[in-house]
Formats: structure tokens, sequence, C-alpha cells
């Protein structure tokens, strides 16, 4: 699809396909971008980085590089919102090969006005939405951010849970059913694969073999290593003074000679700022019932509308929910 603007007439041009089904081209006055066929999404925490390059070894996948470009939805991390039109031609660079392509961009589910952008420039997108009981992710993600110091920069202060839980910006990735509402409004059921990220761990087989049939894949041999690829505790070591430093230096290289370093070190999930050296342990708080006290009840109710839109079962999260906030 194109659209020219002319003396502020928007005149739209509907494209052509291919043989292959999945293979649009779509034009706009941002520039191209070849058909982006799959979306990861779901929210932080819930196993979206371990599953994104699990799935990259599949040569009939292209994940995009970065995994998370965050350009199509308005939601650009945690705290940056940008509602400008995307640089359709910048997104389309992101990608290379011959596979199904795969945004792996999370934070794109909860933002209200993804849907409609995936509608209009991908229509025929899937997509694999990670998710996770709810209150145990909220707590996750708030642990990490007050790792990444991202709240400061942001000038947020979530100093404590109580604090981040009334800032909306934890809140949005937290209630799915909110959120899974303004999906179904442009794209049917059929076109979402749920997943409770637990089944990663406990049955990745399975769930590989569930999104290869629901991709028209089939089944593909992966390697499995729980540890590689997984945003951990241990993974979010904050920098220390040397690690700083070492990252400034790193930052002077080219990228022309820079990208196939960090690609070859992430495809090995090898990060040099993990090294003691370079980092210090970080800030960490265990789940307890006080969290599950403090948004237990209202997250349980958004659960059950999850639930009742999608079909998907979430007894065990309500359940728990229940049990933990009495």
């Amino acid at each position: 699809m194109a659209r020219i603007f002319v003396i502020g007439i928007c005149f739209t041009w509907t494209g052509f396909h291919d043989e292959n089904e999945m293979s649009w081209l779509c034009w706009t006055c941002y520039g191209a971008c070849k058909e982006v066929d799959i979306f990861l999404v779901g929210a932080p925490k819930a196993g979206t980085t371990w599953l994104a390059h699990v799935m990259d070894q599949n040569p009939n996948i292209t994940l995009s590089n970065p995994k998370e470009p965050n350009l199509v939805a308005s939601h650009k991390g945690t705290f940056v919102r940008d509602d400008v039109e995307p640089d359709w031609t910048e997104y389309d660079s992101y990608f290379s090969g011959s596979g199904l392509r795969m945004d792996a961009s999370v934070h794109t589910f909860g933002c209200p006005i993804a849907p409609s952008r995936i509608l209009e420039r991908f229509p025929k997108a899937k997509f694999i939405l990670c998710l996770r009981e709810p209150v145990s992710r909220a707590v996750s993600h708030w642990n990490m951010v007050r790792n990444t110091g991202e709240a400061e920069k942001a000038g947020r202060d979530w100093s404590s849970f109580e604090k981040a839980w009334d800032d909306e910006s934890l809140r949005v990735d937290s209630f799915y059913g909110s959120s899974m509402e303004k999906w179904l409004n442009k794209f049917d059921r059929s076109r979402f694969l749920i997943v409770d990220s637990s089944r990663m761990r406990g049955d990745p087989k399975q769930v590989l073999n569930e999104i290869g049939d629901f991709l028209g894949l089939g089944n593909w041999e992966y390697e499995f290593d729980m540890g590689r690829h997984a945003n951990s505790a241990e993974a979010r070591r904050p920098l220390s003074g040397a690690g700083v430093a070492a990252k400034s230096l790193f930052l002077l290289i080219p990228g022309f000679f820079k990208r196939p370093i960090v690609r070859y070190l992430q495809k090995r999930d090898w990060n040099i700022y993990r090294l003691p050296v370079l980092s210090r342990k970080g800030f960490f708080q265990a789940l307890n019932d006080d969290h599950y006290r403090l948004c237990g009840e209202e997250l349980r109710e958004d659960l059950v509308y999850f639930g009742s839109q999608t079909g998907f079962d979430v007894s065990a999260w309500v359940n728990e929910i229940h049990r933990r906030s009495q």
C-alpha cells in the first residue's frame, strides 16, 4: 500500500504480492518495507529473549537485528513513548535473509496504536504472545529496571515496588486483558499463539513444536540451553567504573567493524560486561506476599477478562494470586 500526500490530500495505492503469500511489499511516504510475518510480543520478563534466540536457529526464520527494533510501536521500552510515523525503510534494513521475518519488540503488545499500524502495513502477520503470572512478572520487571537505571534517567521514582506500581509504565505491561482487547478489535483470535513462559522451561521442545505448527513450518531440531539468552538477574549486573569506560571506548569503534563482532557474541550469549572487573552485584528483592497484596486483586480481575476473551486457561495464575493476596 502506498500513500501519496499532495496539498493535504491522501491518495492510496494497493500494492502487489508475489507467489509467496507471506511476502507482501508495502510502500509508504516514509519508504518501503517488505512484509513482517511474525511479531514475538508479550510482556518484559516473560521469556521472549530466550525464545527469540532459539527460534533464530531455524533458517526459515529471520530475526530482526536488533532483536527489538522498537520502531512499529509507540512504546520504545519501559518509559520512552513516541508516536511519530516509523521510518519503514530503516525498519526494512533490520532484516536480512530469506526466512519469515520476525520482530521481537516485546513492548509492542502494550502499545495502543500498534494493532492499527500492523494491520495497515502487515495484515497477514501472526503473533506469538509470551506471558507470565503478572504479579511475579511485574516484580521481576521492577528489579530489572532498578539495575539498569532506566527509571532515574526517565525522571521516575522506582525506589520501591509500591512507587513503581503507581507508574503507568509498569502497569501497562501487566494488564493483559486490557491490551488484548485492542488487538482483538483488529485481528482474529486465530492469529495469536499464547505461551505461558513457564512452559518454555518445563517443556521447551513441545512449545517450539507448537510454534512450528502455528507458523506452518513444521518441526525443527533446536538446541536448548535454558541458561543461554535468558534475561536473568545475573545478566543484568550494573556496570562498574571500568565497565563504563570499556563501553565508552567500544562505542567509538565504527559500526561496520563492530556489528559482526556484536552479532558473533550475541549468538553465543557472551556478554563481556558480565565479567566481575566490568560489573558489580545488582539490586534484587525476592517476590513476596506483600507484592500480591498490593496489586493482586486488580490483576486477578484483568486476568479473568483476558481468559474470557481468548479462551486461554488462566486458572493457575488466578488461584496463585488469590492465595498469596490473603
